[in-house]
């Protein structure tokens, strides 16, 4: 019988560092859909500094910037942080093909949306070498830093 991973905890040096820090963030299941979060909080993110690559099946481009239908499918880095707006059931089928591309994209941090919960998936990453952050949104965390 195995036991299941100790419950993630997110390091809040890692939050302050990914967001004040301009990067690229590919953000997975981003589309053109205006009602959808991941379509306001990419924007938000946009506006903090952070170039955006969408990542969505459609491969739409969305906020100005040309949309892949896989991390795949992105050109060579660097992406620093891949964000994951998809469903807890399905996410850790993408947190293992962010495993994949870690080194190709440059890879650093993974980013769990608020809902977004995989403890295994995350420990996977972690073991990898990746930073994660789970559970919670940028829009919740940047009014808490402490810059």
């Amino acid at each position: 019988m195995t036991t299941a991973p100790a419950p993630h905890q997110n390091d809040p040096a890692v939050i302050t560092r990914v967001l004040t820090t301009p990067g690229t963030w590919a953000v997975v299941g981003l589309s053109g859909n205006t009602s959808r979060t991941a379509y306001g909080v990419s924007r938000f993110l946009q506006d903090q500094g952070h170039r955006l690559v969408p990542v969505h099946p459609r491969a739409e481009t969305v906020h100005g910037e040309t949309g892949y239908a896989r991390l795949a499918d992105i050109p060579d880095g660097p992406v620093e942080v891949v964000d994951f707006f998809v469903n807890s059931a399905r996410v850790g089928r993408c947190v293992d093909e962010a495993v994949e591309q870690r080194e190709r994209l440059g890879i650093r941090t993974l980013w769990l949306q608020l809902g977004v919960v995989d403890e295994e998936a995350a420990q996977r990453a972690q073991q990898a070498g990746l930073e994660v952050v789970m559970d919670t949104c940028p829009m919740i965390e940047w009014p808490r830093l402490s810059r």
